[in-house]
Order: C-alpha cells, then structure tokens, then sequence
C-alpha cells in the first residue's frame, strides 16, 4: 500500500503497462486477477457455494465456501488449477458431489 501519492510519470508508467497487460490478456483469453468465472449454489436455497475465481495468469482457484459470498463468507475448501478451464470443470464436478 503507498503512503504517497504517485507522481505524473509513475501513474503514466504504470497505467500505459495496465493497459499493455489487458490487451494481452484479451489476445490469449486469461480472465482478469479476481473474475469470477463460475458460481453455483451447491443446492436451492443453501448459503454454501462454489466459487472459480481467476489468477489472472491463466489458471484459477476453486473455492467452497459458506455465507455471502465475496464479503463475508467462510472458505470450506481450496484447489488451484493451472488453466481456467480446469478450474471451471471441477467446480462443476464437485458441485454435482456435493448436491448428490
């Protein structure tokens, strides 16, 4: 966390490669650090969910978690995946699991 202000050609640097980075993000289709890709409740009605949220690297992490989901919620359980796509796929499977 910065304490003082950035100057002038701090926030043009660091502005002018957040762009360079969402444009290639775009270009080879990574979601962006902290998208959601998939959320499911785990059955009607239940406060427990799953969640796939991207690392913004090209994978994801699937979470279990209970509450409201993102402010005030419990992590039952955590799996990171090296592509999105995996992660997507597990959480899908696992919620089948669980509502069984």
């Amino acid at each position: 966390m910065n304490k003082v202000p950035l100057v002038s050609a701090q926030l043009e640097t660091v502005t002018a490669l957040q762009s360079k980075l969402d444009t290639l993000r775009k270009s080879i289709g990574v979601a962006d650090r902290g998208s959601v890709l998939y959320r499911s409740e785990v059955s009607y009605g239940e406060e427990e969910c799953i969640v796939v949220e991207a690392d913004g690297l090209g994978g994801a992490v699937l979470r279990r978690v209970t509450g409201r989901y993102p402010t005030d919620c419990l992590s039952l359980e955590e799996h990171e995946y090296a592509t999105e796509f995996e992660a997507v796929k597990a959480a899908e499977l696992r919620r089948l699991e669980l509502a069984a």
